[in-house]
């Protein structure tokens, strides 16, 4: 069974992702910074490992004997933060040195091309001005990991719902798509994420992700 490892994983998305992926039987890696916030998710296929993502000798033991790396990094509330664009650039520097190769890795939809797929209030308002920095962070990440030469898949999800894993959802659409309600559940973004671990329709592309 394959060993996976999470960076951002006591954010909302990286919980599910782990959880999910306990469930499924793989082995796991947390990466956080404080194992505490992890207590909930016990299970003997579970290795939590304290450190911080911008230190590469801490990222580079946690991606050791990896066999596929989940990037799920946030911000907290913080909206002028480069931690998604900094810690992603040292966690693929320390694959390359490990010879890992697959990479997944959750940014956002409006990124890049899929800019298209949002509405006036997305675009303008939200990326557009309140949360502009993090946006911009969002683009030099994926242009980190379009740049790696690995075998990566940036997954990007409309804005983030409570609610149950339906499994029934939108992903792959045009970046023209305006159809999509621009919402998934966070359990809804963990199951594509961890569906992409043994699936390489999306290697080298950016697929949406939304109701």
């Amino acid at each position: 069974m394959k060993k996976i490892v999470v960076f951002g994983s006591t954010g909302t998305i990286g919980k599910h992702v782990i959880s999910q992926s306990l469930e499924k039987g793989y082995q796991v890696v947390a990466f956080c910074r404080n194992k505490e916030k992890l207590q909930e998710l016990s299970h003997p296929n579970l290795i939590v490992m304290e450190g911080n993502v911008l230190h590469s000798n801490d990222v580079q033991k946690a991606v050791t004997g990896m066999d596929v790396v989940i990037v799920t990094l946030g911000s907290g509330k913080s909206r002028t933060s480069t931690v998604r664009s900094e810690g992603t650039k040292i966690i693929i520097e320390a694959m390359k040195n490990q010879g890992i190769s697959r990479l997944l890795c959750q940014t956002t939809l409006g990124a890049g091309e899929s800019n298209g797929n949002l509405n006036f209030f997305w675009k303008h308002i939200m990326f557009g001005w309140f949360l502009k920095k993090v946006f911009l962070d969002h683009e030099l990440q994926e242009e980190f990991v379009k740049n790696s030469h690995l075998n990566w898949t940036i997954i990007r999800p409309s804005a983030f719902t409570d609610g149950n894993k339906t499994g029934k959802y939108l992903h792959g659409f045009s970046p023209t798509n305006k159809n999509t309600k621009l919402k998934i559940a966070r359990a809804d973004v963990a199951d594509f994420i961890i569906k992409q671990i043994n699936n390489t329709a999306y290697i080298h592309q950016t697929p949406g992700v939304s109701y």
